[in-house]
């Protein structure tokens, strides 16, 4: 997958950590700010973790941003969204199309459910993938 999504021109950003996203005039995403890191020393497991940069940011312009991560939600996107309706765990809250408080919004897995499996994430995914295309294809 990483391999195809290379030769279709996706850019992976490692050691990358999104620390705000920025909206123009209209409340459409154009940048994102990113905090670079780097891999600090290894744990008594052997891992090493990431550590921030001090000062280190980056700003890239964006017109998307899909956020795939973690196992609990990111605050960062609830907060960063005037008018996006979150429940009481800071999870974003939406309908049975996936579709969030503002209409070109659509979320799934960790940020609506909480912790959940990856099958479930990939299932709402599949879900508002479903639910853009048909409304891309009614505003025709």
């Amino acid at each position: 997958e990483v391999k195809h999504a290379k030769e279709e021109g996706v850019e992976f950003l490692t050691l990358h950590n999104p620390i705000e996203y920025i909206a123009d005039e209209q409340g459409k995403v154009k940048q994102v700010v990113l905090q670079q890191m780097e891999l600090g020393e290894p744990d008594e497991s052997g891992r090493r973790s990431p550590r921030a940069i001090p000062g280190a940011t980056v700003t890239v312009d964006i017109d998307l941003a899909i956020v795939s991560v973690g196992v609990s939600p990111n605050p960062i996107v609830p907060s960063s969204i005037k008018g996006l309706e979150v429940g009481r765990k800071g999870t974003i809250t939406v309908d049975e199309n996936m579709e969030s408080s503002i209409p070109t919004i659509y979320a799934g897995g960790d940020i609506v459910r909480g912790g959940a499996t990856v099958i479930l994430a990939m299932g709402d995914g599949r879900k508002a993938a479903a639910s853009m295309n048909e409304k891309l294809k009614v505003q025709k």
